[in-house]
């Protein structure tokens, strides 16, 4: 039986990626802080207890930190595993003009904590690094594997990091180290403070009454969205590669946050303008206009195309919100679910909120 450690597990794409290691017969590791709260809402309907189902449990939580480069090496030398899937980052953009220095701490140096503590251990884990397509930054579209990056954030500037790292190891020390160069992916479990749930979680709060305005930034910016689940299945296919190489995973096709409010708000029968207001303090001090991916090589080399599109991903999170708030939803988004994934990926898991 294979192992996989995941850091950041019980974020939306580590929830994801359990799920689907777990359904390929995996036994599946993850690494959680220690928080006087719980924080396991992602992955509670994944976990068993230990001594209530003995052999039957294949998922088991580490307190750790990648922060602190002892805690990993503790776990990597203990739990030896064959894969490593490197999530855990503070990944709100931005909240890292705020926090620029946890952010470069978390984000950026976390990757060579990890990276090192493999080395140490002696173990030949396989790494998968969660880059971002926020590198790209000012860089002209579409953006692949050659494109130079110019990042116009400290988050960014941290993936950066990360991402050159992570290939510094796989040249000097021959490990077996990706980097995964994803463009913005989004699910019902996305965090409620990123914009396409924060719009999809006010859309239902409105619709119920319990909120009457929705505060946003810049609507103009452009972004490449896709299907979370379908993200942590090609994290997967890059580690079963024979040799480690780089890749950019995207949808190929980009769209505004305006777009993004009149595919939600539409889709439940309603008028974004009559509702969203524009609040200057959710500006960045540096914008990223436009992301696009050209996903030609992920699509020759790993055989990954994309089954959710734009207009879908918004019904399936519009669904999704309003069914938390107990309202009747249109049900196309829950249809999609439904009709083109099943196995580990079911409409019954994907309402996940820290409300609960």
């Amino acid at each position: 039986m294979k192992k996989a450690l995941i850091t950041g597990i019980t974020g939306q794409d580590g929830s994801y990626l359990a799920e689907l290691l777990l359904s390929k017969g995996y036994e599946v590791h993850g690494i959680i802080r220690r928080a006087s709260t719980f924080n396991t809402r992602r992955v509670d309907h994944l976990y068993h207890d230990p001594h209530a189902n003995g052999e039957d449990v294949k998922l088991y939580l580490h307190y750790g930190d990648v922060s602190v480069g002892e805690t990993l090496l503790n776990v990597i030398y203990n739990v030896r595993p064959d894969e490593i899937y490197h999530l855990a980052a503070q990944s709100h953009v931005r909240v890292s003009f705020d926090m620029p220095e946890y952010t470069g701490d978390i984000t950026g140096l976390g990757t060579i904590r990890i990276l090192d503590a493999i080395r140490k251990s002696g173990t030949e884990a396989r790494f998968y690094q969660a880059s971002s397509s926020e590198m790209f930054g000012g860089a002209k579209p579409p953006q692949n594997e050659e494109t130079p990056f110019e990042p116009r954030s400290p988050y960014a500037a941290a993936k950066v990091y990360a991402y050159w790292v992570t290939r510094n190891y796989r040249e000097g020390y021959k490990m077996f180290a990706c980097n995964g160069i994803l463009f913005n992916h989004e699910s019902p479990r996305r965090g409620e403070t990123f914009v396409t749930r924060k719009i999809t979680r006010a859309l239902a709060a409105i619709r119920s009454g319990k909120q009457k305005r929705l505060y946003l930034g810049n609507l103009d910016s452009r972004r490449d969205w896709g299907y979370a689940p379908e993200y942590v299945e090609v994290m997967w296919r890059m580690l079963q590669q024979d040799q480690p190489k780089d890749y950019v995973i995207g949808t190929g096709e980009s769209h505004s946050i305006r777009e993004f409010l009149d595919e939600a708000f539409g889709y439940a029968g309603m008028d974004w303008h009559q509702f969203v207001e524009i609040d200057p303090r959710y500006f960045r001090p540096t914008e990223v206009d436009y992301l696009l991916s050209d996903p030609s090589r992920s699509r020759k080399e790993l055989g990954w195309e994309p089954k959710v599109r734009f207009h879908e991903l918004v019904r399936i999170m519009v669904d999704a919100d309003l069914e938390l708030q107990g309202l009747p939803c249109p049900g196309e988004g829950r249809k999609i679910i439904e009709d083109r994934f099943g196995g580990w990926h079911r409409w019954e898991h994907q309402v996940v909120s820290m409300e609960r």
